[in-house]
Formats: C-alpha cells, sequence, structure tokens
C-alpha cells in the first residue's frame, strides 16, 4: 500500500530532520574505539620503557626467568685413590699335573688300591701287577749268588793254602799266580750274579704302580684284571701337593699391567666362596685370534676347585688419583664419553673424557677433569650444550 504525502513549498523550507535518535546510537562505539586507542598507547609505552630501561623492571623480570630454570642436581668430585681391578675368567686346572702310567714290562693288574679323589704319599703304590714268574726268576738269580760265591770261597781257599807252601817249595809261583787268577774270576762271577739279581729286582719293582710325588689323585683309568703295558697310555693323574691354578684370560692391554705376584682373588662357577691367590705366571705370549694371554694364578686345593672348571679372578691392578663419577653423570656417544659440566653463568657445557677404572663405588676419569668442576649428576640425557639451569649441589656420598 502506498501513502503520498504531500508538503508544501514553505513547509518544506521550514522542516528541519530529527536526528538525535543517531547520535544517541553512535557515542558507544566512538567511545570502545577510544579506549583501545588508549590501551594500545599504554602497551606500546610499557614495552618502550623495558627496551630501553635496565633498571628495575628488568631486574625484577630476570628474577622471574630464573625461578623457571630447571633445578638439576650436580656434583664436585674431586680426586680418590681407587685401587684397580681386572676381571677375567678362565679354567681351573692342577698347577703341576704329574701323569702316571707304565714304566716297566707291564702285565695283569691284579689291584688298584687307590681311587679318585684320594691324597697319596711319594712312592705309595697305586696299582700292583702281576709278578708270578718275574718272582720265579728272581729266586733263580739269587741261588746263582749263591754259587758264585760258593766258587769264589773255594778260589780263596785254594789261593791261601798254596801261598802257605810257597816258602816251602811244594808249590811254584806259576801255581799261585794261576789260583790267584782263578779267584779272581770267580769274585767277578759273583759281582755279575748280583747285578743280574738286583736287576730282576728292580724291573719286578717296577712292576708296581706307585706315585712319584705326594699329591692329589685326579683320575683313575685301570681296573682291576686289565692287562696294561708301557703302551696302555696314563693310568693315573695327580696334581702335585694338590696345587690348583686358574688360567685367567686377560686382554692384550690388561696384561702389559700385571706381573708374578699380584695378588688375586678366584670365585668358582657354582659357589659363593672366594679364595685368595697370587699371579705366578704371566704368559709370554698373546693369541692371534682373541688377542688374550693367560695368566696364571696359583690357589692351594679346596673342594671346590676342581679342575675342569670355570672361575671368575678379579686381580689387583695398582691404584690411580683421579676422579671418580657415578656411572649416570658419564654419558657416552658416536663421539665417546663426555659429561655436562655447569660454568660460571649456569649454562652447561659438554666435555669430552676418558674413562679408566670402573669399581663398585664408580668410574674413574683419567682424563678431561680436574676435578674441581661441577658435573650434572643424572639429568645429562635430558639437557642440550649451552641451557641454562638452576643448580643444587649435592655430596658424592649422597650421589651413590
Amino acid at each position: 500500500m502506498n501513502y503520498e504525502t504531500t508538503v508544501t513549498g514553505e513547509a518544506a523550507e521550514s522542516y528541519t530532520p530529527d536526528t538525535s535518535q543517531f547520535e544517541q546510537a553512535d557515542r558507544p562505539g566512538r567511545r570502545k574505539w577510544v579506549v583501545i586507542a588508549l590501551l594500545v598507547l599504554f602497551v606500546g609505552a610499557v614495552v618502550a620503557y623495558f627496551l630501553t630501561s635496565g633498571g628495575e623492571g628488568a631486574a625484577v623480570g630476570a628474577g622471574d626467568d630464573e625461578s623457571q630454570l630447571p633445578a638439576i642436581s650436580v656434583i664436585a668430585p674431586g680426586r680418590t685413590t681407587v685401587e684397580g681391578t681386572i676381571t677375567a675368567t678362565g679354567t681351573l686346572a692342577a698347577r703341576r699335573e704329574m701323569p702316571v702310567g707304565v714304566v716297566g714290562e707291564g702285565g695283569r693288574v691284579v689291584s688298584v688300591p687307590v681311587d679318585a679323589g684320594e691324597w697319596v704319599r711319594q712312592g705309595q703304590v697305586l696299582a700292583v701287577i702281576d709278578r708270578s714268574v718275574q718272582s720265579q726268576q728272581a729266586q733263580a738269580a739269587a741261588a746263582q749268588v749263591q754259587v758264585a760265591q760258593a766258587d769264589a770261597n773255594l778260589a780263596q781257599s785254594n789261593l791261601d793254602r798254596a801261598l802257605q807252601l810257597v816258602d816251602r817249595g811244594f808249590i811254584s809261583k806259576a801255581d799261585v799266580d794261576r789260583l790267584t787268577a782263578t779267584r779272581d774270576a770267580a769274585v767277578a762271577r759273583v759281582k755279575v750274579a748280583q747285578a743280574q739279581y738286583r736287576e730282576l729286582e728292580q724291573r719286578n719293582a717296577r712292576l708296581n704302580i706307585v706315585a712319584p710325588a705326594a699329591g692329589f689323585v685326579l683320575s683313575r683309568n685301570v681296573e682291576p684284571g686289565q692287562t696294561v703295558s708301557a703302551g696302555s697310555g696314563v693310568l693315573f693323574s695327580i696334581a702335585r701337593g694338590g696345587e690348583m691354578e686358574l688360567n685367567a684370560q686377560v686382554s692384550e692391554a690388561d696384561l702389559a699391567k700385571l706381573s708374578a705376584g699380584v695378588s688375586a682373588t678366584v670365585e668358582p662357577v657354582g659357589t659363593d666362596k672366594s679364595f685368595a691367590g697370587q699371579i705366578w705366571q704371566v704368559s709370554p705370549t698373546i693369541d692371534a685370534q682373541t688377542r688374550q694371554g693367560t695368566a696364571r694364578i696359583a690357589l692351594s686345593y679346596a673342594p671346590e676347585l676342581r679342575p675342569g672348571g670355570f672361575a671368575t679372578a678379579r686381580i689387583n691392578s695398582g691404584t690411580v688419583v683421579a676422579p671418580m663419577l657415578p656411572e649416570s653423570a658419564v654419558l657416552s656417544d658416536d663421539d665417546g664419553a663426555y659429561v655436562f659440566i655447569v660454568g660460571p653463568d649456569n649454562k652447561v657445557e659438554r666435555r669430552a673424557v676418558e674413562t679408566g677404572i670402573v669399581t663398585s663405588r664408580g668410574v674413574t676419569i683419567v682424563d678431561g677433569l680436574d676435578g674441581s668442576e661441577k658435573i650434572v649428576l643424572r639429568a645429562g640425557g635430558f639437557l642440550t650444550e649451552g641451557e641454562s639451569i638452576a643448580p643444587n649441589l649435592v655430596e658424592m656420598d649422597e650421589a651413590r
């Protein structure tokens, strides 16, 4: 629907539009823009003040940043005297093993009075071989000695009687010489018979297999009824004096640190007991394949030390004076071992180090530190070089 309004010319000249309602509607919008402009000016002034001022406001800001730094435990290790220890494994064996076999003509074994695991004295019979035939031969040789001795006695009597008749002229000097030669030949035959008899006795004695020295029987490889000879091989194995040893396999570098007389502690596999010993021989050669040498550690007899078994040795390798760190403080990557030290400005710095002896108390550092530095204890893996921290110094005893 359209409405038409007719306004005369006079009325149009005198007409004034009512704009008050529009002015009232636009006033809040201008006020908002004024407030925004004032805020912008204020923020700009504050920023300009902090950028150009080094006064109290900046100090407060720095204090707020420090309060946000991570608190990290650090230690000052100092220098410690550390006893070096080399750990090695090896095989137990008799220090001087004596193989015992047949030294005579052999024969049938009639008895074996000892067994493996027993102690024997020098000369003790280990096995007896049948000697019934040899005994008869010895008796015949003894009889031959008696026959020869009788002939020698008769020749001596004939010579004595002839010497008494020489002065009377009944016996010539030639007869005396003949009788003297007969006596000497008879005496010689006695000596021959005696030598043959002693030889048979010695042969018969060698039919007994005896211990060449006192020791501990490790093995027995003969039984009664068995026929043995010089080619039968080893019948008994004896550890002389019961002495044992550990043939410890040591790396080429560690072997250079060892010498005869160095003490060691040996722990056989299967027992929690440990035994004191000392190195009595260091291998003069290095195995070309394994690059290892043998340190022979002498040990006294103990039931737990069984030849052929494995054992672990901890060998003393001298002492060093160096900083010692807990293992958590020492990190490593493709470039080698390193630690994080804290500088005067509380920024962490990477420091390459060379590790040495590892003990139950920690790792010695032979190069890279003098002990006075502050070292990051545990959080090194989460830090980057140049990062600022809030260090918290702890004692070494607490760190361990």
